[in-house]
């Protein structure tokens, strides 16, 4: 008898939060935040080393892409070395975002430039109360960003 693998929601806990229509929030409108969501949740899912991410990066940002994807690989180990609580994730073919990655597309938007809202939404992110080290790489992926002329929530 041949075996179903478990669906995505099974497999991941922090997926069975997002079933609920209101906790899904409208995707990001922006390139560069889009193509961020798309990373992050492939790297979350396949690991921090996945093709499939670094490749769309190379798409998105060309020649540049380096940068940007070793900072938010930086990003990504930090934020889940440092979170106090489960963060959620939509799956990557999902259309919407969850409150949680409305969250850090603000920390890495307001990281660079207004340092206290960044830190307002990262504590309510990890439920920490300090994560200095998360706000640090947030902040060198958003200056990329805008060397690159790609700026979040633009």
């Amino acid at each position: 008898m041949a075996t179903r693998p478990a669906p995505a929601s099974a497999q991941i806990p922090a997926l069975r939060r997002t079933s609920s229509r209101r906790a899904l929030l409208n995707a990001p409108q922006g390139a560069a935040d889009r193509l961020t969501l798309f990373a992050l949740r492939r790297m979350a899912l396949a690991g921090l080393n996945d093709a499939v991410a670094a490749n769309a990066m190379f798409n998105g940002f060309g020649i540049g892409f380096r940068r940007p994807l070793v900072l938010l690989r930086a990003t990504m180990l930090e934020l889940s070395a440092g979170a106090a609580r489960t963060i959620a994730l939509a799956p990557g073919c999902c259309r919407k975002m969850t409150a949680d990655e409305a969250r850090i597309l603000a920390v890495l938007r307001h990281a660079p430039a207004d340092e206290p809202r960044a830190r307002r939404h990262l504590a309510r992110l990890t439920g920490a109360e300090e994560s200095p080290r998360v706000l640090c790489t947030a902040s060198a992926y958003g200056w990329a960003l805008r060397d690159l002329g790609r700026p979040l929530g633009s």
